[in-house]
């Protein structure tokens, strides 16, 4: 096994690698910003090393002090978690080229996926069912007016690079496309250094469901079944996430859990990986697209089929056989995730920051709870809003949902704003408990933006 992990991320998904690297008896190195000194994944670690000043780009995507730090610590495995360079082939190259084992799929693969618009293109060419679009990214105004008229209005414009729900506008007439066009580009150049965008059909309420794949080089690939992940923002940041979805049935899950293993095997997907559906009211489905690492919804999956999924990650980067074939895998009940962020709900979804000046984390039966925070800690205004994920598991969804409201209730963060409150009035709502939901849920059904 591996003798030493660095783990390229902090916060939640950083204490989260560090548990299970704990329970395979690997050591590990944190790595951090200054921002980020009295981090709980800093304290946690066998070593940590600073690797730059707050921002972004000049610590956590700072490759080559990410790759020094990995050498000078002697590591010879790489975690990208989830974000930051989880997704960026270049890292995977600079892993390989110093014989540090990239935990996650090939450079290539990486490649392959990461533009979103030649991902359609693959998969298209696999028989993977794809969602109407441009054939590419648009190369200009008029090439996009054509495209849109062609496939008819509503139009989704999306950053070919994108992630995350970032660089996404819906254009309604050929005004909102002129307009949004130029918006989205500028947000895709801001979010991933590239201003390429591609038009796609905008789905009517559609349902978002992933598939969990994890496959080794030896061949295998299974799913381990689903993820329903239709409560977003208006930002098309995820909010709830459960598992099973309630709206398949059993011939319809089947049908996509195959196309999930196809699209992996398309591209000849090694390690864990996430392939993620629009399913339309009359419950045909599309390839969104697929994510090339860790998702930050895994747990749910986790608890219905007892499955470490980070440790499955390291063990297949080390060669190991999946020891599992699909008829193996199964799912036992129903989990439900709650994102809780630093943000303002009633405010447009504000980013807080601040000390917790108290904290109060659930448990008690089917109560999982994964966060980096601590009394004392103080949340810094660079990163992602993520502070904690709360995970209820029952047999079936309406415990699930009691248990998951029952430990927000006991949730608490006190000293900045969260979106616990939003939480407990997502569960409450009579649409939700009826499973009657669709990515404009919080829009449609609760009046936020």
């Amino acid at each position: 096994m591996f003798k030493k992990i660095l783990i390229a991320n902090r916060g939640e998904i950083a204490v989260r690698i560090i548990r299970t690297c704990r329970e395979l008896r690997i050591p590990t190195v944190a790595v951090y910003s200054q921002a980020d000194r009295d981090c709980l994944h800093v304290r946690l670690a066998d070593e940590a090393v600073c690797i730059g000043p707050p921002p972004n780009k000049d610590s956590y995507l700072n490759i080559p002090n990410l790759m020094q730090a990995a050498l000078n610590t002697g590591a010879d495995a790489v975690h990208p978690g989830y974000g930051n360079l989880s997704e960026v082939a270049a890292f995977a190259e600079n892993c390989e080229a110093c014989s540090i084992k990239f935990i996650g799929p090939s450079a290539d693969t990486i490649r392959r996926m990461q533009d979103k618009a030649a991902a359609r293109r693959t998969m298209r060419e696999a028989g993977i069912p794809v969602i109407p679009g441009s054939d590419g990214v648009v190369e200009g105004e008029q090439d996009a007016v054509r495209t849109a008229e062609s496939l008819g209005y509503p139009i989704l414009i999306k950053a070919a690079m994108g992630g995350g729900g970032r660089g996404i506008r819906v254009a309604h007439n050929e005004d909102d496309l002129t307009r949004s066009l130029r918006i989205a580009q500028s947000e895709a150049q801001a979010a991933f250094g590239r201003r390429d965008v591609y038009l796609e059909k905008y789905v009517e309420e559609p349902r978002h469901v992933e598939f969990q794949i994890v496959a080794d080089e030896h061949g295998e690939v299974v799913h381990l079944g689903e993820r329903e992940c239709s409560i977003q923002t208006g930002k098309h940041q995820k909010l709830v996430e459960e598992s099973p979805c309630v709206a398949l049935g059993r011939r319809l899950r089947h049908q996509m859990g195959e196309t999930a293993v196809r699209a992996a095997r398309a591209v000849s997907y090694v390690n864990a990986g996430t392939v993620e559906f629009m399913v339309d009211r009359e419950d045909r489905f599309h390839f969104l697209e697929m994510n090339t690492r860790i998702q930050v919804e895994h747990p749910v999956t986790e608890m219905v089929t007892g499955r470490d999924l980070v440790r499955e990650q390291i063990r297949i980067s080390y060669g190991h056989k999946l020891g599992v074939h699909q008829r193996d895998v199964k799912s036992n009940g129903h989990a439900i995730e709650c994102r809780i962020t630093a943000e303002d709900p009633a405010n447009h979804f504000l980013a807080s920051s601040g000390t917790v000046r108290a904290l109060h984390l659930p448990g008690g039966p089917g109560i999982r709870v994964d966060t980096h925070l601590y009394p004392g800690y103080t949340v810094p205004p660079f990163y992602d809003a993520l502070l904690a994920k709360l995970i209820a598991w029952a047999p079936t969804r309406a415990e699930a949902i009691v248990r998951a409201e029952r430990g927000l209730r006991e949730l608490q963060i006190d000293g900045l704003k969260t979106t616990i409150p939003l939480h407990l009035e997502v569960l409450a709502n009579a649409y939700f408990r009826r499973g009657e939901i669709a990515t404009n849920f919080l829009q449609r059904r609760m009046g936020l933006g």
